[in-house]
């Protein structure tokens, strides 16, 4: 087995290098009284005051000293390609024989949100989930298993996805109008298949949601709505691997993985087609193996315990960016109109975290705008496959930390689990189920406050 532990020695001192601007003063937030709010630091002592395209690529702030080498060893894992074995470069050798991209950055472009592909392009930072329903549950496809491929090394070849726009069209209470894009996705042979797509989320303070007690969402968890506010958050209950135990999912379009460790154990299997000590299984079915068993290995596993550790503390310790404009009368306005909408509800705001193996993110008061918990979004949203105990209208309320930096650091503005929104607006205006009634208070806003609305959602 090749051993997949040691490091080049030039990328070990590039990482000496590299590590240096991580104190870099311009990043740090600024300074702030005993008695002065603080909501603005997003992520607490994490928080950073980067607003350029690197803006999602920093360190957490106070990060400790002891941590900065593996963040970089991390980042250095992250958004290099990882190749074909074998190959010269044993620790990134493994590729495939089945993926999405060839990097995390491949779909996480500037550790940032993913968006649906343009005419031409392929589907890189929106993967789709497949299933098949089998009496009252959902499998993963007997060829195809739970996640289409669009890349492969071998004789095999997934099945195309398409995908058309439904223009439905509305309008405002002053008379405004407005459109939306509905998208209609087809899987080419597949009649009966199940098909959930999810882009890339930003990755960006991940450690300290991480880090939210379990009591806080257990607390704020109502899936009966005993309180009759509308609002029923679920659990989403799922399997940890190291533990063999269930455990509160948090991360995910559906809160389907419990910790960072095997959200990133996952995405190398399902994305990139590398194998850890997680998941050691190649990731094609039975049915595919056939056309791929004479591909070569790139180890076993393919990434070492050392590398999966490193890319899971930069995933843990990405910072989040400050809120800006936050004094402006418009943004202020505008946070107000979210908390008398009721958004607040299910986007939380203040949330202290609890203890965590990495110091600098706990006892951080954040401010983060998600629950994580599971809420009931309406027909308009559904992708009808269940995903642990997560039903088909269901999805996680995602953080609206960084979303109005977007622009910025991708280049985009498409929000929502499949980046159907092409714009905030858009997405408010998708909101269903549980979150109906503040949509039509939405919709019934005059346009000033609509627009002081979205500058507080863009200076987030």
């Amino acid at each position: 087995m090749k051993n997949k532990y040691t490091l080049p020695r030039a990328l070990s001192i590039a990482i000496v290098i590299l590590s240096l601007p991580s104190c870099n003063e311009d990043s740090a937030p600024e300074k702030v009284t005993a008695f002065e709010d603080t909501s603005h630091l997003l992520g607490g002592d994490t928080t950073v005051t980067e607003t350029s395209r690197k803006a999602f690529t920093l360190s957490a702030r106070n990060l400790e000293a002891e941590h900065k080498s593996n963040f970089f060893v991390g980042n250095s894992f992250f958004n290099k390609n990882w190749v074909q074995a074998p190959a010269s470069a044993e620790a990134r050798d493994g590729l495939g024989p089945l993926f999405i991209a060839r990097s995390c950055s491949g779909c996480h472009t500037q550790d940032g949100r993913g968006r649906p592909p343009l005419e031409g392009e392929n589907y890189n930072s929106l993967l789709f989930r497949l299933g098949v329903k089998k009496g009252n549950i959902v499998i993963p496809h007997p060829i195809y298993g739970d996640q289409l491929q669009t890349k492969s090394l071998g004789n095999i070849k997934e099945p195309d996805m398409t995908v058309r726009y439904e223009v439905i069209t509305g309008t405002f209470q002053d008379g405004t109008k407005y459109s939306l894009q509905k998208p209609i996705y087809k899987l080419s042979g597949e009649q009966d298949t199940l098909i959930s797509p999810r882009v890339a989320q930003a990755v960006i303070g991940l450690g300290l949601l991480e880090a939210i007690p379990e009591e806080t969402l257990r607390e704020w968890a109502d899936p009966n709505d005993e309180n009759q506010d509308g609002i029923s958050g679920r659990i989403n209950q799922v399997y940890d691997i190291e533990t063999g135990k269930l455990s509160i999912g948090r991360f995910g379009w559906k809160a389907n993985q419990p910790n960072i460790r095997q959200q990133v154990a996952s995405a190398f299997n399902g994305d990139i087609g590398i194998t850890t000590s997680m998941k050691p299984d190649e990731n094609h079915t039975s049915e595919q193996s056939q056309g791929l068993a004479h591909l070569p290995s790139g180890g076993s596993p393919e990434v070492s315990d050392k590398i999966l550790d490193a890319v899971t503390l930069y995933c843990q310790t990405i910072a989040v960016p400050a809120q800006r404009e936050y004094k402006s009368k418009s943004v202020s306005k505008g946070r107000e109109l979210f908390n008398s909408m009721n958004c607040n509800a299910c986007h939380k705001e203040k949330i202290t975290t609890s203890d965590h193996p990495i110091r600098s993110l706990t006892d951080q008061i954040i401010n983060p705008y998600t629950d994580l918990l599971l809420h009931d979004m309406g027909e308009g949203l559904a992708d009808h496959s269940p995903d642990n105990e997560a039903s088909g209208t269901e999805w996680r309320t995602a953080p609206l930390w960084g979303i109005g930096l977007v622009k910025t650091v991708n280049k985009h503005t498409r929000f929502l689990h499949d980046g159907r929104a092409r714009n905030i607006e858009e997405a408010i205006l998708w909101h269903g189920g549980e979150a109906k009634q503040s949509q039509q208070k939405y919709l019934n806003l005059p346009e000033q406050d609509r627009k002081s609305l979205l500058d507080f959602l863009n200076s987030l």
